[in-house]
């Protein structure tokens, strides 16, 4: 992706010689005479370095460089001087220049300079975003589990990992897909350019498009500085995004102009940005019903499933299960300093027969809770929740009648509907409340008259 960078210097012949030279290098440069007008581009556009003259007719360099700051306190900003003075180089390092250029200006030098500081720019996205993944290799070992089904979408995705195609992940809400997108991250040429997720399902529509592509000051009620997007946070590197299923049409356009454009806006900027990112898309939801109700586009759906990926559900592999309780059992026996050795054959044994609905991140929260409250060496039946020990037998049949997701979570809903209430049954499901009325409505379940669910 071109740098871009603002020169503001008001001798004509040092600014378009400083235009000429950038170009060459590939940066996008604009141009200002004054710090005036520079303050005016920023308004409109974001710049990865700003180079300034102090010396401006008008407001100097230094006041320049100290609103730039107040407005994007992680602006680069490199101070130009033909008066040198210990004084002046104090002054625009502690208003938060990058460095300090003497003029006559050295050209090679110059140019070493503003790399340097784009690559601690870099340095420092790369610290903000990664500092959450210290101590995870995200490499294949981290994905727990041997059944069957589980190994066929690993081999799968050894096979895809290194290629440059979109790919999407299909699953149920706690099956891994945000897991199995890292370590698609991990294993491809990109690996050492950041990883950038999010979860499109919790940003407000209205702020979406800011947060992807970015804006500048003034684009809209509270953008009091410029922000770059999280696509240009990943330039080089993967971008994922969690249940694109719930995007609206109206963004779901925008989107797919810029998957086939690989150019973003940011909003409120007259000026488009080049990145190059993979995009790794996951849903809970079935896309091509969505194409057939027109919820969502069908030229996006073949834009973003390149490859498709269907992550398995628990209940699919539940000869894992043991694997992944004592995983998780001495993360947190761990983590929680309790000596906590085990896990009972009965505990397992009922483990194995629950349906698991909010899938692996449900038994990750089970064993955390079960070693938080347990007295015992070893996490006992008595540790678990009631909704392991209520839901049993009613499981082992629907796994005996191979039930669809579909059929399955309208059974649990039939079934337990009239012993717990909405929360409890939305927990049940490993979904939100807000899911769980919108399921009933569309299947026509009336909640219950039970007066004693509350």
């Amino acid at each position: 992706m071109a740098k871009s960078i603002l020169i503001v210097e008001d001798e004509e012949t040092l600014r378009e010689s400083l235009k000429r030279i950038f170009k060459k290098e590939g940066y996008d440069v604009d141009v200002a005479a004054s710090a005036e007008l520079g303050l005016e581009l920023t308004d409109t556009a974001i710049y990865d370095i700003i180079l300034s003259d102090i010396i401006l007719p008008g407001m100097d360099g230094i006041e320049m460089l100290t609103r730039v700051r107040q407005a994007n306190p992680d602006q680069i900003f490199l101070i130009m001087t033909a008066y040198a003075s210990v004084e002046t180089a104090i002054r625009a390092l502690q208003a938060g220049a990058y460095d300090y250029i003497m003029k006559p200006v050295m050209h090679e030098e110059l140019k070493q300079i503003v790399k340097n500081a784009l690559k601690q720019r870099h340095l420092q996205i790369e610290n903000i975003l990664l500092k959450r993944e210290i101590g995870k290799n995200y490499d294949f070992s981290s994905v727990i589990g041997r059944s069957p089904a589980l190994q066929r979408v690993i081999d799968e995705t050894r096979k895809i990992a290194d290629t440059k195609s979109n790919v999407l992940l299909l699953g149920e809400t706690g099956t891994g897909k945000e897991l199995f997108a890292r370590v698609i991250h991990k294993n491809s040429s990109r690996w050492d350019n950041p990883f950038v997720p999010i979860n499109c399902s919790v940003i407000p529509e209205n702020l979406l498009e800011s947060e992807l592509f970015g804006h500048v000051k003034g684009a809209f009620t509270g953008a009091i500085s410029s922000k770059k997007g999280l696509f240009e946070e990943a330039d080089g590197g993967t971008i994922f995004l969690d249940e694109i299923g719930d995007i609206s049409p109206f963004f779901q356009i925008k989107l797919l102009r810029v998957l086939e454009d690989k150019i973003i806006r940011p909003v409120g900027s007259t000026k488009t940005i080049k990145v190059d990112v993979r995009l790794i898309s996951a849903t809970n939801r079935s896309l091509k019903e969505a194409v057939k109700t027109a919820a969502f586009r069908e030229d996006l759906f073949y834009r973003i499933n390149t490859i498709t990926l269907n992550i398995p559900s628990l209940r699919e592999r539940s000869e894992d299960i043991p694997l992944l309780a004592n995983n998780f059992l001495n993360k947190y026996s761990s983590e929680l300093q309790k000596k906590i050795s085990g896990i009972s054959d009965s505990a397992l044994t009922l483990m194995q027969k629950y349906s698991w609905p909010g899938n692996v991140r449900e038994l990750q929260n089970v064993i955390e809770r079960a070693i938080l409250i347990s007295d015992h060496e070893e996490i006992r039946i008595q540790s678990l929740p009631d909704s392991l020990k209520t839901s049993s037998s009613f499981t082992g049949t629907s796994l005996k009648q191979k039930l669809s997701i579909e059929d399955y979570t309208k059974a649990v809903i039939t079934e337990y509907q009239s012993s717990h209430n909405e929360l409890q049954l939305a927990k049940l499901l490993g979904i939100t409340r807000k899911s769980l009325w919108e399921k009933r409505k569309k299947w026509g379940m009336g909640r219950p008259l039970n007066p004693e669910i509350k």
